[in-house]
């Protein structure tokens, strides 16, 4: 296992050119989303992706990267990222719950500043629930500070990514599953949620492993505690998946098998399974059934239950069996 980040060179190298000029006072961007909470009812969630220093891990399939700085931002930047989000929070029911997603890790001290913990805990405030992100390195001593900061509930995500023994270590992680599970233990003896993130077929993940490697992750994620995993279908934009593409050590998931994975996902899950949607036209053939495919995708997160497959004259598909 290759722990050392003996790849981070070659993997920055074949990394597209991108404008990192980023705003240090103004978030990324701002939106709303809605999901279900433990008892099934829809909880509007306001998501901030921040403006920070980038994630000290170089992972091959990751493209948040682009967001990021290549210092660290000043203190009093990331309150005032905050501070216009709140402003910028687009109308409607109130929000139950904040998203601060922030590229990396909201306990890095090179990604958010230490000193503006307790200024970011009293603007959230008003919220329910607030959820960061977090690599399992990162999950300590200030995570139990922020917590007792915080008045609302705070949930902690972390990317599992797979639990493929062979796939893990590739991916230049530097994260066995023992780190991932006693980091989830330690959050939850400090009564704070988690949150986990999975991928739909990462690279070195033949097509056919795809469903009960995904079943396995998910089932793994819940016995360690998390509340909730969320799937991610892999995408191009690395850099470092479009070299391995070329050398075919990785595609993209179809929507046939994003479909499938979920389907084994949710089936029997011991709590709360949601499949990404953003961009997910990028992994459709048809775009006949594309409407109806994504309306069910988006129904099943919201209900947590099987719905109804979809079928297409033109392309055949047929969502249980594909």
């Amino acid at each position: 296992m290759r722990l050392d980040g003996s790849q981070d060179s070659w993997i920055v190298s074949v990394r597209p050119q991108v404008n990192r000029d980023h705003d240090w006072y103004r978030p990324h961007s701002v939106l709303a989303e809605e999901e279900p909470d433990a008892c099934l009812q829809p909880r509007r969630s306001l998501v901030v992706f921040l403006v920070n220093r980038e994630c000290p891990w170089k992972c091959l399939e990751c493209d948040l990267w682009k967001y990021t700085t290549l210092e660290t931002v000043p203190e009093g930047a990331i309150p005032r990222q905050i501070e216009v989000a709140l402003t910028q929070a687009p109308s409607g029911e109130p929000f139950a719950q904040i998203k601060l997603y922030n590229s990396g890790s909201f306990f890095d001290p090179k990604a958010i500043p230490p000193g503006d913990d307790a200024l970011i805990a009293r603007q959230l405030e008003h919220f329910d629930r607030v959820i960061v992100e977090s690599h399992p390195a990162f999950v300590g001593e200030r995570c139990w500070r922020f917590k007792r900061a915080l008045g609302p509930k705070l949930e902690v995500a972390m990317g599992l990514e797979t639990v493929h023994p062979d796939v893990l270590p590739r991916l230049n992680k530097r994260m066995t599953l023992e780190h991932y599970a006693r980091a989830a233990a330690a959050l939850r003896e400090q009564d704070i949620d988690v949150r986990s993130f999975l991928l739909i077929r990462p690279p070195f993940m033949a097509e056919e492993e795809v469903v009960e490697w995904t079943r396995k992750g998910v089932e793994f994620a819940f016995e360690k505690g998390a509340s909730i995993v969320s799937l991610i279908p892999t995408r191009f934009g690395s850099g470092a998946l479009e070299k391995l593409a070329t050398q075919g050590h990785f595609e993209p998931p179809s929507l046939d098998t994003i479909e499938r994975a979920f389907d084994g996902a949710l089936a029997g899950a011991a709590g709360r399974v949601f499949v990404d949607l953003w961009g997910l036209e990028t992994f459709s053939k048809c775009p006949l059934c594309f409407v109806g495919r994504l309306h069910r995708l988006s129904e099943m997160n919201r209900l947590q239950t099987m719905l109804p497959t979809v079928l297409c004259h033109r392309c055949g598909h047929d969502s249980a069996s594909s």
